[in-house]
């Protein structure tokens, strides 16, 4: 098989395992601020996240260079893109308070 459709592969499953990450760090913040126990709930998932994350990485990259930069490609890809679709409505805020109070 030819590199080039595996590395195109390597960055769609960077980019699943961006989603992962990314989507299970917004989803334990939304439920770790009201948990009883917030400490378990962050380091818990910090170190599920990690696990997935880097047997993702070792798995995707086959140890080649190649595919592990195209998997940390699409990695990186999903990090503005979930942060976009996560992000809190803008209900009610003015002008001045979106763009911090400062004087131009």
């Amino acid at each position: 098989m030819n590199e080039a459709p595996r590395l195109v592969l390597a960055w769609v499953a960077g980019g699943g395992l961006g989603v992962l990450f990314f989507g299970g760090l917004w989803w334990t913040v939304r439920k770790g601020v009201s948990a009883k126990q917030p400490a378990l709930w962050f380091v818990g998932s910090m170190f599920a996240r990690l696990g997935i994350g880097l047997a993702g990485f070792y798995l995707v990259s086959g140890l080649r260079w190649e595919r592990l930069l195209a998997c940390l490609l699409g990695f990186a890809m999903t990090r503005p893109i979930v942060t976009w679709l996560t992000r809190a409505p803008r209900q009610g805020r003015s002008r001045s308070a979106q763009d911090g109070g400062h004087a131009p």
